[in-house]
């Protein structure tokens, strides 16, 4: 950033001293396309859902943007194995005793014999990774991925009684002394993570270590939930682990089951049979993996939940078929649902800097959400089919003022297919470089103004446009004057009843004309003094 002398002026050392503290936010800084740039670390726990599997291939696709350091099977109240002795597991209020069911005691629910659909992912992953190698030399190596999966505490839903070699690895994660803090998923239930925690305590609490090992990892370590699906977060880990930061996001983009059933009109495209086609499931063999409505596939045969790949009958039909149907059908290769997308969507490095903290938002959504439910599935009394479809149709929030990413998001995703079944650089679209002249965070007065300078730059040479705009994640609560939005050059008029302390969030954004157009970012915070 170039700062206009005229209005404004700080010290050297006042620069050298925000320029640290943006390093020192997280130990690391994530400086956007840089080779060598260091990156968030990331574990993934995931349980067979087919939405996981969907936002596993997101995922996979945006491997270049941080450092994969465990892809772990793992269980929920949704899906567990059993310990394939006959035993017999039963936790109250699971599906499977509503929707008037009454299925289980039982030995393993909705888990395939011989479930594999992380290795799935990841070995088709490394059929196309040739060709993703060329469109980023970023993405990792397959066997760097395939040396990442383990097998976490699947056999019942949360139990934490044994280590496994998922709860191991997470274990030793936590322990390292690599620089940076680790970011710890939980697609299905958190047993597998507890587990690892409570292996912790069990070897340290009662030694001299004990507090420094605690504060380590209160320092280090964040959750990033999709819901307490197991409870073990509710019942073990927030007891015991009070002080680990637990990062759950709402307001941003529907990622999830039924996004299409309430969509804006600008969102709704992408998520039609039509454009799923072009742009996802018919892309290669990693879109060919990916499940979309009516595709004819199941993630465990005979499973009556999943009814999502079956196509051409009405819900009637479907159970009378032995199907429970808790939402609409919807048209034949259309969105079917990545509920999980939220936990590391915040975490790519498109400049907006959403993973350095909770609050300042991405593509992901933003905020911290402490859960008091026990589960965030099915909370309705009332868990009818009928009661379903209804609160997933629910009119959305239109006072929510959190900018729509999902085009952008969505546009990015299709890109990034496009590139793994494209051999050739220049016949795929790559995204533009969005440039702040200068430090991301900087100071100013009230009543100040302040010039930012933006540079920008399109490795294919498209055109593009640039645009400034106040992303009010801040604690500033009220609005900016910003002149000029539309030019690379614009002034910040800093109001005059913004108090110190308090933060501005400014997004410098640009988007080429390519095919699918591609946005990146700059976010700079401004602190008054």
């Amino acid at each position: 950033m170039t700062l206009n002398l005229k209005y404004f002026s700080v010290r050297a050392s006042r620069y050298a001293f925000t320029l640290m503290a943006l390093f020192a936010i997280n130990g690391f800084a994530h400086a956007q396309n840089s080779p060598n740039e260091a990156k968030p670390r990331i574990v993934i726990t995931a349980d067979p859902e087919l939405d996981d599997n969907n936002s596993l291939i997101r995922f996979l696709l945006y491997s270049c943007d941080v450092e994969i350091e465990g892809l772990i099977y793992a269980s929920s109240a949704f899906h567990w194995k059993g310990d394939g002795k006959g035993t017999k597991w039963f936790v109250p209020g699971r599906e499977y005793a509503r929707f008037g069911l009454n299925l289980c005691p039982c030995e393993s629910w909705r888990w395939g014999e011989d479930e594999h659909f992380i290795h799935d992912a990841v070995y088709t992953y490394a059929n196309v990774y040739p060709n993703l190698k060329i469109h980023n030399p970023n993405y990792p190596a397959p066997d760097v991925l395939k040396a990442k999966i383990r097998i976490g505490n699947i056999e019942f839903d949360g139990d934490i009684s044994k280590d496994s070699p998922g709860s191991d690895l997470i274990k030793t994660l936590i322990l390292d002394d690599k620089p940076g803090q680790l970011f710890i998923t939980a697609w299905g239930g958190q047993s597998t993570i507890a587990r690892a925690l409570k292996a912790i305590q069990e070897q340290y609490e009662f030694t001299n270590n004990w507090e420094q090992i605690r504060s380590k990892i209160y320092r280090k370590v964040i959750l990033l939930p999709s819901g307490d699906q197991d409870d073990t977060y509710a019942k073990y880990i927030k007891p015991n682990w009070p002080g680990i930061e637990y990062r759950e996001f709402r307001g941003g983009p529907n990622y999830g089951y039924g996004a299409q059933l309430n969509a804006a009109s600008q969102d709704s495209v992408y998520m039609t049979a039509s454009w799923m086609k072009e742009n996802i499931s018919g892309r290669g063999p990693l879109g060919a993996l990916y499940r979309v409505w009516g595709d004819g596939k199941q993630m465990v045969k005979g499973d009556i939940m999943d009814y999502f790949g079956v196509s051409g009958h009405t819900t009637d039909e479907l159970k009378k078929m032995g199907y429970v149907v808790w939402m609409p059908v919807q048209e034949k290769g259309s969105w079917l649902g990545e509920g999980d997308d939220p936990t590391f969507m915040n975490m790519l490095g498109n400049g907006l800097r959403a993973y350095e903290n909770g609050t300042y938002g991405g593509w992901g959504g933003a905020g911290f959400i402490d859960p008091k439910a026990k589960n965030i599935f099915f909370q309705n009394s009332d868990t009818s089919s009928k009661a379903m479809a209804t609160s997933l149709a629910a009119p959305k929030d239109r006072s929510n003022t959190y900018p729509d990413f999902f085009p952008a998001a969505q546009r990015d995703f299709a890109a990034r297919l496009k590139w793994s079944t494209t051999p050739i650089y220049k016949r795929a679209n790559h995204e533009p470089v969005a440039k702040i002249e200068g430090p991301l965070n900087v100071m100013a007065t009230a009543g100040e103004t302040i010039r930012l300078n933006g540079a920008v730059s399109d490795p294919d040479g498209d055109v593009l446009s640039v645009s400034w705009w106040q992303f009010q994640q801040g604690t500033f609560p009220g609005k900016v004057s910003i002149l000029n939005p539309e030019a690379k050059q614009t002034q910040i008029e800093i109001p005059k009843d913004a108090i110190s302390g308090q933060t501005i969030h400014i997004i410098f954004q640009v988007t080429d004309n390519g095919s699918p157009s591609l946005t990146r970012y700059q976010r700079i915070i401004i602190t008054v003094r």
